[in-house]
């Protein structure tokens, strides 16, 4: 790639590599003050190459999302809180779906102590994680298995979850717009999310704020067909102006909760670590 140095394009693969770079891990590498490395991301930044995020740096695309096992690592903590919150909104004795997802296996993990669950999935790795459970039954849904993640996608898996009308659905998106739209990258895994939302009776949508500055091309729907929010921080004005007007609890699980949200003021992207 022109424009960019030696040290910057080595950041970059690194970056493809594992996800997410922090700026103390790369001023320890390079042997480089922590100033030069933030000037390194901010270059990146600028030229669409990586995005910002607290501490360091994610990869930027909007047609591609990161490898499975790399978004793993991007806002682990937040992801982990987020599952917390999220579980601690479903009662015992209820059904839901969960979806493909780093953020919504999290949730699963969570669950594990519920008991009386009936758990419809297209993710083989929350199936993996609940089916020992002996008070929650897991039905995976059948169809092609994506290699890189465990998501079991295409018309059969579908049409199983069609089949079944339940308590809550709990999706992710691998991106939020402005204006509300949840986006992706893979039409045949929106097509699950879909069906998912048009089968529960309440849907949880469970998102860390990474997902407000990332764009994907394919449309899964619109926040207003959610009624459960579940973030990690306060969100930017607009949508928080959208959730107020469409009845959308929203859950902060490293901020306030959801009955200030109102009175929240929108995260802002910190520069420095």
């Amino acid at each position: 790639m022109t424009g960019i140095s030696h040290r910057q394009s080595e950041i970059l693969s690194i970056a493809r590599t594992s996800g997410r770079v922090t700026v103390e891990d790369l001023a320890r590498r390079f042997e480089v003050s922590a100033q030069t490395i933030r000037k390194d991301l901010n270059d990146l930044c600028d030229n669409r190459s990586l995005t910002r995020i607290h501490g360091g740096a994610i990869i930027a695309s909007g047609v591609e999302n990161l490898a499975y096992e790399a978004r793993r690592f991007v806002a682990a903590d937040e992801k982990k809180a987020i599952g917390a919150a999220a579980a601690a909104q479903i009662p015992n004795g209820c059904s839901l779906f969960i979806n493909i997802g780093t953020t919504t296996e999290e949730v699963a993990g969570a669950l594990t102590s519920h008991e009386d669950l009936l758990v419809i999935t297209n993710n083989l790795n929350v199936a993996m994680q609940l089916y020992r459970h002996p008070r929650i039954e897991v039905i995976v849904a059948g169809g092609t298995v994506r290699r890189t993640d465990g998501a079991v996608i295409g018309s059969t898996a579908n049409d199983l979850i069609a089949q079944f009308k339940v308590d809550y659905g709990i999706i992710g998106a691998s991106a939020i717009d402005e204006d509300g739209a949840l986006l992706d990258f893979d039409y045949r895994e929106v097509q699950a999310a879909q069906a998912i939302i048009a089968n529960a009776r309440s849907v949880m949508l469970v998102a860390d704020s990474s997902k407000l500055r990332r764009s994907a091309p394919v449309r899964i729907g619109h926040i207003s067909q959610v009624q459960t929010f579940v973030t990690d921080s306060a969100l930017p004005v607009a949508l928080q102006e959208i959730c107020r007007a469409k009845g959308i609890q929203v859950i902060e699980a490293l901020g306030p909760s959801a009955s200030d949200v109102d009175e929240a003021e929108p995260a802002d992207l910190p520069i420095d670590s």
